[in-house]
């Protein structure tokens, strides 16, 4: 006849615990970073409803930082994904005047930077992709100058002619 083992109950009791308790702490951070997604999206002139549409959002995104429609595919392609992901937010990041430690908070702790930025006094100040404002996203490297090419200070030291040369070499 088997014998009932206390132990082994009591652990899965306390790890189904934890996972409902984990399950809870996921919901209220998810529900948080929509309610700032939602507020964030209204500052910029846009249904707030359509944070809690999964590819939609992403559409109203696009709209919001001014890429074009096409980009969506960008999210459909594995491992394309994630760089589109993290350019598309730092833009719509810094279309409320953020910098880009706020786009690595914001990919890290949506649930707080959202709410931040769509409950508090920031304000939509436009697209930010350059193509929405009329040139292109290569724009900035047009005048490029290069850290390493200092042409006030010469690589090679000058030649002094007026030194006297010795005749004997």
């Amino acid at each position: 006849m088997d014998t009932y083992n206390y132990d082994e109950s009591m652990g899965s009791g306390f790890l189904a615990g934890i996972g409902i308790g984990g399950t809870l702490i996921g919901l209220a951070a998810a529900v948080l970073a929509i309610a700032g997604l939602w507020k964030m999206f209204e500052k910029a002139g846009k249904p707030g409803w359509a944070a809690i549409i999964p590819v939609y959002n992403f559409i109203i995104m696009l709209e919001i930082v001014g890429k074009p429609l096409w980009w969506i595919i960008g999210i459909l392609i594995p491992c394309v994904n994630f760089v589109v992901i993290i350019w598309v937010t730092n833009l719509l990041i810094k279309s409320f005047g953020k910098d880009v430690i706020y786009t690595v908070l914001a990919l890290i702790f949506p649930y707080i930077i959202y709410p931040m930025i769509g409950f508090g006094s920031d304000r939509y100040l436009g697209p930010t992709a350059a193509e929405a404002q009329g040139g292109d996203s290569f724009n900035q490297f047009k005048n490029y100058k290069n850290p390493f090419d200092n042409n006030d200070k010469p690589q090679d030291p000058p030649k002094n002619d007026d030194r006297p040369q010795d005749p004997t070499v």
